[in-house]
């Protein structure tokens, strides 16, 4: 059996029992990812604003919900 066939008998199974497939959801993002918009980004290669011993690779941490 290909894959097609095996997902055909898998809807016939669960059409046979009443069971409707679930609809795929969009995903969500986390609150923790939104971005401030009032904090500015430091400059690429300038010490990073979370950990200053290595530069800013622009990441977005720093203006992120999530630190």
């Amino acid at each position: 059996m290909n894959e097609d066939q095996i997902r055909s008998v898998i809807r016939d199974v669960l059409a046979a029992r009443g069971i409707a497939p679930a609809t795929p959801q969009p995903p969500r993002a986390h609150p923790s990812l939104m971005r401030l918009s009032m904090v500015v980004p430091t400059e690429l290669g300038s010490p990073c604003v979370i950990e200053p011993n290595v530069g800013c690779n622009q990441c977005g941490y720093c203006v992120s919900m999530g630190h």
